[in-house]
């Protein structure tokens, strides 16, 4: 299978990643910027959102950046993520992915951003800042 070549933009805020008990409530500090994702599961409330927004005193993972992916894809359409986690995977870098109706975004240790793009643009995807 052949993997597509993906037109993909860096987000300008550093990002967060926690998860909160499944029954807490949606929060309402998360903000409408930056990549914004709530997800909740059976055993967690999946929070991602720029790290300034978070609150003292909740545990979370903070220093990621997220890519945008600017290919738009069917939802069906194989190898859109592959084609991007690949590279940065066998290259030994964590991904955290977020897959919404209408893009995928891709987020990576904000102190390995640099090797992340070198590693993006030499499989063949071009990456503008935002």
């Amino acid at each position: 299978m052949s993997l597509p070549r993906l037109d993909l933009r860096a987000l300008p805020m550093e990002h967060a990643i926690l998860r909160l008990p499944s029954d807490a409530p949606l929060p309402d500090w998360t903000g409408t910027e930056g990549c914004v994702s709530l997800t909740r599961a059976p055993d967690e409330l999946s929070v991602v959102c720029p790290a300034e927004r978070v609150p003292e005193g909740f545990e979370a993972s903070r220093g990621w950046t997220a890519f945008r992916v600017d290919t738009l894809a069917g939802l069906d359409e194989p190898g859109v993520v592959l084609a991007a986690v690949r590279p940065l995977s066998a290259a030994g870098l964590g991904v955290f992915v977020i897959s919404t109706f209408l893009r995928d975004y891709l987020l990576v240790r904000s102190d390995r951003l640099a090797e992340a793009r070198a590693l993006l643009e030499a499989e063949g995807h071009r990456i503008t800042a935002a």
